[in-house]
């Protein structure tokens, strides 16, 4: 049964950790002048916390398994605190850094014993409904973060980092006493005991390239890549070619995803349900990758504030769209994918924001004519592999047919 206590706890610690990503976020203009620094840097501190969230979330998973959730997730919020606390002091580019990494440690820790928590205190029938709770959490942690991060700059660049510290300190505080260890020694070590053996992250990897759900794959990849691409630079290009300034950025931020999440709501069961996931995912591909071209051609504030909604618009419906798809092809594998969907989401995390800095310092706009290169090849590889897959089933369908008369 669903202990309802704890279920709050959870989605108010996946919040934090999903909002420490998007935090520096607006805030990185007027960081990047007090380091001397330019889209390189941004880059970096934009992918560094996606970086160690990839390379850690496998071992802080195996940790929770045999040690207990509780345990995994105190020492993430506690992690969290570290790295903000690192990010308001921090006086040299490399110190601010070390703080992003250290938050994706700390992301990394949470997350996986968060996801198993719930699994742990759910039945079957339950369970969808929370994840979904949970994933509402991550998605809004991860868009809202830059908005208040603009927001509390109001008060000094660094304030955001001290709010976010303060918060989480008040996280680990309630964490200890209120929130209770999911399973028992004893229950851990029979599921220990009881689960199989599980190849590295990398070979996972290579073995997925050969799956059934490799296109759904690449097409997380793509999307990951895509907002993190959109978001790494968005500040530094919006700052030098329209001059706005961060608390007009916070305010983009901050309304852009609460309608592009409302957007998302309304829209994503009614579109799937008329037309289908396949053409949903094809399309929002698409429509994605036209709209970073659109942001090129006007500064107009509110013009701007259209063409960034519609961007989260389309990125929020792809996401539960393309998760739904996934795990109908997963089949009886769906926690090996789950695995991979998180590591292909964390690839690119890693390599949208680095990629997005070093095209910056080449050319202002080539961040986002290659972004929209990115998502237009994604969707026409989505409309091949939607042709291959009705192929493939009336062709089976034929079979059916035939074996029949």
């Amino acid at each position: 049964m669903l202990r309802k206590t704890a279920l709050p706890f959870l989605l108010i610690y996946t919040f934090l950790a999903m909002l420490g990503i998007g935090l520096v976020i607006p805030i990185l203009p007027e960081l990047l002048i007090d380091f001397g620094a330019g889209g390189k840097a941004a880059g970096y501190l934009v992918s560094a916390f996606g970086l160690t969230q990839f390379l850690f979330s496998p071992i802080a998973g195996n940790i929770s398994d045999k040690y207990g959730r509780k345990p995994m997730i105190v020492v993430g919020l506690c992690l969290f605190v570290l790295s903000n606390l690192l990010a308001a002091t921090a006086d040299h580019f490399s110190l601010f850094l070390v703080s992003r990494l250290v938050g994706g440690m700390g992301a990394a820790a949470l997350i996986p014993s968060i996801m198993a928590y719930v699994v742990d205190i759910t039945t079957e029938e339950q369970r969808p409904r929370a994840m979904s709770f949970l994933g509402a959490s991550m998605s809004s942690g991860f868009i809202v973060g830059p908005g208040i991060g603009g927001l509390l700059a109001e008060f000094g660049t660094r304030t955001p980092f001290f709010a976010s510290a303060s918060i989480g300190f008040l996280a680990v505080l309630s964490c200890i006493p209120l929130l209770k260890e999911a399973k028992t020694a004893e229950e851990r070590l029979v599921l220990l005991k009881s689960k199989p053996k599980k190849d590295n992250i990398f070979r996972q990897l290579a073995q997925s390239v050969k799956s059934r759900y490799f296109i759904l794959l690449l097409l997380i990849f793509a999307l990951s890549f895509g907002l993190t691409h959109f978001e790494a630079i968005y500040p530094l290009f919006v700052t030098q070619s329209y001059g706005f300034t961060t608390r007009e950025i916070s305010i983009l931020f901050m309304v852009c995803s609460f309608i592009g999440t409302f957007n998302q709501l309304v829209l994503t069961n009614r579109l799937t349900q008329r037309f289908g996931e396949k053409p949903i995912i094809s399309s929002m591909l698409l429509l994605s990758g036209i709209s970073l071209v659109f942001l090129l051609f006007s500064g107009n504030f509110f013009y701007v504030m259209v063409i960034t909604m519609l961007y989260f618009t389309f990125n929020n419906i792809l996401r539960p769209t393309i998760n739904t798809l996934l795990s109908r092809e997963a089949g009886n594998e769906q926690g090996f994918v789950a695995g991979l969907n998180n590591a292909y989401m964390s690839l690119g995390q890693i390599f949208g924001p680095v990629l997005a800095g070093f095209l910056f310092d080449i050319h202002i706009n080539l961040p986002y004519l290659f972004g929209a290169f990115v998502l237009l090849v994604s969707s026409f590889v989505s409309v091949r592999w939607i042709g291959n897959k009705r192929g493939i089933i009336a062709k089976e369908n034929r079979g059916v047919e035939d074996r029949a008369l």
